[in-house]
């Protein structure tokens, strides 16, 4: 990769493109850089050290804690913090967002960050994939006082980056700042993110869908209709079902090579199971950037506001075609979204 563009040369380079070029959000970029080479070392060393297994907590939502998810967690927390470039972070992890305010200047930094900081823990005791995704936004209170909620519950469509590192055979940071999407890959030699991926796509069709289809039965009439015309043997069908159980490699593997990644409502969960700030916006985001579209199978969620940290939402993500062929089936049974 030695003629390729590193992440951080990237970054500088195309600071020109971020909306405020105070070089602040160049900066905070780079921390969450750092943070998941940080995360992707221990995740390697996953089976050598004491670090796989139930931490025996849970978190806000009722979820049993693995020892990954609270060191990723701390790792992210820690970065951010100590750089005193953002004045606040909210995670998946934390029961509420944390005020930062630095050591020199009150509450004076314009950014708050959102994060996922380790999707798929589950999996990580098997050795399957797992990722980082990350939102960020600029405050909404004034500049020099501590952040509030507000800050926090934006709709997707106002973040300025969005992005996600996925830890597998390979760990790539892949990321936007509403200029199209590009993929870094780490160079674990040198420590080093190499453009690998430059201007990311997704297919506007695409042959994979991913659900867990184990619930199948739970699932509302208009997702068991859009399942069976996947495998209907018409045209390009039947589709390939393809589900990790991790959204950041399901997620990566259909920007690739086509496909839609749902993950709807059902008996078990009215809400849906994804959190729209943690997970479905950035992902959203990534998705349009990337020509892709992103719905909860009714209406765009980049345009769902906010009322809770932890809200839950359904989400149909990937090839437009297949976003919108889903869409049709759900329109059959309109239903009004209590978010």
């Amino acid at each position: 990769m030695k003629n390729h563009k590193t992440l951080g040369e990237y970054i500088i380079e195309n600071q020109k493109d971020f909306q405020y070029t105070t070089g602040e959000l160049s900066r905070l970029l780079s921390s969450i850089k750092l943070a998941a080479k940080v995360v992707n070392h221990e995740v390697n060393k996953a089976g050598l050290v004491d670090i796989l297994g139930n931490a025996g907590d849970t978190n806000i939502q009722g979820e049993d804690q693995q020892k990954l998810d609270i060191y990723a967690n701390e790792a992210f927390m820690r970065t951010l913090s100590n750089r005193e470039i953002v004045c606040g972070i909210a995670s998946e992890e934390e029961d509420d967002f944390v005020i930062i305010e630095g050591k020199n200047r009150s509450h004076d930094n314009k950014y708050i960050v959102l994060i996922d900081p380790l999707d798929g823990s589950s999996n990580i005791d098997v050795n399957v994939s797992v990722g980082t995704i990350f939102s960020i936004y600029r405050r909404v209170t004034p500049i020099g006082t501590p952040v509030t909620k507000e800050d926090f519950l934006q709709p997707g469509n106002l973040q300025v980056a969005a992005g996600y590192v996925v830890y597998g055979t390979s760990t790539m940071l892949v990321y936007t700042t509403g200029h199209g999407v590009n993929g870094f890959t780490l160079n674990p030699a040198l420590g080093t993110f190499y453009l690998s991926h430059p201007s990311m796509k997704f297919p506007e069709n695409g042959n994979i869908y991913s659900i867990n289809e184990g619930y199948y039965v739970h699932f509302p009439q208009g997702v068991k209709d859009y399942l069976k015309y996947c495998q209907e043997e018409e045209g390009d069908r039947p589709y390939s079902a393809r589900y990790i159980g991790s959204l950041v490699s399901d997620f990566h593997r259909n920007m690739i090579k086509g496909g839609v990644y749902i993950y709807p409502t059902s008996s078990k969960a009215p809400q849906g199971k994804l959190r729209l700030l943690y997970e479905c916006n950035p992902i959203a985001f990534l998705a349009e950037q990337a020509g892709g579209w992103a719905s909860d199978g009714y209406k765009r969620i980049l345009e769902i506001k906010p009322t809770e940290l932890h809200q839950r939402v359904p989400i149909f993500v990937g090839s437009k075609n297949m976003v919108a062929d889903a869409e049709k089936f759900m329109a059959k049974y309109p239903q009004d979204a209590d978010y």
